[in-house]
């Protein structure tokens, strides 16, 4: 009978606690008649949520910071070792401030609880791929942005790669203009070499 009475207390304080605090060493001292061990629980620490209500607050700020390092080094593995010194300081300048403005725009499109389930690819395109990342939604795996460079070579005027970039909105359809940069006369390497 005395066994019965613990083992449904265990289970009543398990439940009643939602599990965070197990008096284990009750099932585990079932035969124990000591009167100390009869009284005695463990509980789990148990943390107040609003202590750490801050940490837990998504900061769109943050997030949008973080998304726009990420592109800016994305972008940099995609140009190599062999373009990325030529066309560094232009890209800085003129494309990336293009870029977090798209992302900010695209930040402002979406409430906050869907913001956190976007993700940046993590492998831009190789060689003639015009991919530099794409940001997708985690939960349903679809695209919402796709960041390109694509390399234009009009005649007689040599190469330019053209930054872009897509939206779901029209199906991935129309270039959204970022800015263009000036190579040279003669054929860019591949991407990432």
């Amino acid at each position: 009978m005395n066994n019965w009475i613990r083992k449904s207390f265990v289970v009543l304080v398990s439940i009643l606690t939602f599990g965070l605090v197990t008096p284990t060493h009750l099932i585990n001292n079932v035969n124990a008649e000591k009167p100390n061990n009869r009284d005695i629980f463990e509980t789990i620490p148990f943390t107040n949520p609003e202590e750490n209500l801050e940490e837990a607050i998504f900061s769109k700020d943050e997030f949008l910071e973080e998304l726009i390092h990420q592109a800016e080094l994305q972008s940099y593995q995609k140009f190599g070792t062999r373009i990325k010194p030529v066309i560094e300081n232009e890209f800085r300048d003129v494309i990336m401030p293009n870029i977090e403005r798209a992302l900010q725009d695209m930040a402002n499109q979406f409430p906050d609880e869907d913001l956190v389930n976007l993700v940046m690819t993590e492998s831009p395109g190789k060689g003639q791929s015009e991919k530099i990342f794409h940001i997708k939604n985690n939960v349903t795996n679809k695209d919402v942005l796709r960041f390109h460079v694509r390399r234009d070579n009009p005649p007689q005027d040599g190469y330019w790669f053209n930054f872009h970039y897509h939206t779901y909105h029209d199906g991935f359809q129309s270039h959204n203009e970022l800015g263009a940069i000036y190579w040279d006369k003669n054929t860019p390497p591949k991407w990432m070499s």
